[in-house]
């Protein structure tokens, strides 16, 4: 199968005149376009062709949510989020006992094999701060005893991500116990000072969680200021960040603030997608217990007090970074293929080069999704 006649995305930039050849779901060749004779050709009419998109923080889509730990509503996150061009992503929970989180990692392990696009779980609470836990249910917030984290790592090839508060009582002990079990460690929902955050790095910690939102910053101890956990990701090279690039989380200065201080090196984009995503303007939804709604393209708890994740598909911010923060394309894709790829170890993913799999996203000028791929199979969206 040849892929021609096509703009390919590299995160150097733009390139003409190539075409890229898949054979069993992988990438076996990238070389300048010629006539080819005996192969599939499937002609790009001169659209972009970009690695798949990789969202490492999705909670839901259309009403379903990672917490009904079901292969239906895995099956409806991940066709939806597919109309976006997401190719690859790790369904996330949200603050809950233990042992539902339990059942939800049990679920996914019993559908990944079935669903490509799941490669695994990002584990957000239920070990946060209860002063930045934005819409997660403050009831079932806990510290991160060594039993409950045992608990979570009898599933250690299932879990990919774990996001927690790096103050916590015991949250250092859980840092190090889950990075060395080869699980992303990001600091979010945290009302950490600079040294709680510094210490979490020294035992883990790479990346934080939704930069800017349910985060400390820089506030005053005694008469000295001091900074917080957003300092120390802006500051710190070796720390990734997470951006929801909604145009509703973050304020397009903060995004610029951010691509300064970080570079396209330095972010992940994430939808942070709940199930209000893809539901109409009015539509109700629940996030664990709260009572969600939809309005104006946005996700918030009814009372309208916080936002509830947000209702996005992974082009949506491609095109905010594009449109409205100036970053050229290239970088905007490598925010969403690349960089997440590396965040969670996915070698094979986020990649136009040989060896990789043949996740691809095709997209218009305009862009706007033209189709998407997974392992060189063309998803068919079924409405």
């Amino acid at each position: 199968m040849i892929f021609t006649n096509a703009r390919l995305i590299f995160p150097d930039g733009v390139h003409d005149g190539l075409a890229v050849v898949a054979r069993d779901g992988k990438i076996v060749g990238i070389r300048e376009q010629t006539q080819a004779r005996g192969e599939e050709i499937i002609d790009l009419s001169g659209n972009y062709l970009a690695p798949g998109f990789i969202d490492l923080h999705v909670h839901g889509a259309l009403g379903r949510d990672t917490m009904e730990a079901s292969g239906e509503a895995f099956r409806a996150i991940c066709n939806f989020h597919a109309s976006g061009g997401t190719t690859t992503l790790l369904l996330t929970t949200t603050t809950a006992p233990i042992d539902k989180l339990v059942d939800v990692l049990g679920a996914v392990r019993d559908c990944r094999s079935s669903i490509s696009a799941i490669v695994g779980v990002h584990v957000e609470g239920p070990f946060i701060s209860k002063a930045k836990r934005g819409a997660q249910c403050a009831e079932f917030i806990q510290d991160p005893p060594p039993a409950r984290v045992q608990q979570l790592l009898e599933h250690a090839d299932v879990i990919k991500r774990v996001t927690l508060a790096p103050e916590l009582p015991r949250a250092l002990q859980a840092i190090e116990n889950f990075y060395t079990h080869g699980i992303s460690v990001s600091g979010g929902h945290s009302d950490a000072w600079d040294e709680d955050a510094s210490v979490a790095f020294d035992h883990g910690m790479r990346s934080v969680t939704h930069t800017f939102n349910c985060m400390s910053s820089a506030r005053r101890r005694g008469v000295y200021r001091i900074g917080g956990l957003l300092e120390f990701a802006l500051s710190e090279p070796q720390i990734s960040c997470e951006l929801i690039a909604d145009g509703h989380h973050v304020s397009p200065t903060l995004m610029k603030m951010l691509y300064r201080a970080k570079g396209p090196g330095g972010i992940c984009l994430v939808t942070d997608a709940t199930a209000g995503a893809g539901l109409p303007d009015g539509s109700q939804f629940s996030l664990f217990g709260n009572s969600c709604i939809v309005e104006h393209g946005v996700c918030l708890l009814s009372d309208r007090s916080a936002l509830a994740g947000s209702a996005s598909r992974m082009i949506d911010l491609i095109r905010t970074m594009v449109n409205k923060i100036n970053v050229p394309l290239h970088e905007a894709v490598m925010m969403a293929t690349e960089n997440p790829a590396s965040a969670v170890g996915l070698e094979t993913k986020g990649r136009m080069v040989v060896g990789a799999d043949a996740d691809f996203v095709v997209l218009s000028p305009e862009l706007e999704v033209v189709g998407t791929f997974a392992c060189g199979n063309e998803i068919i969206l079924v409405s």
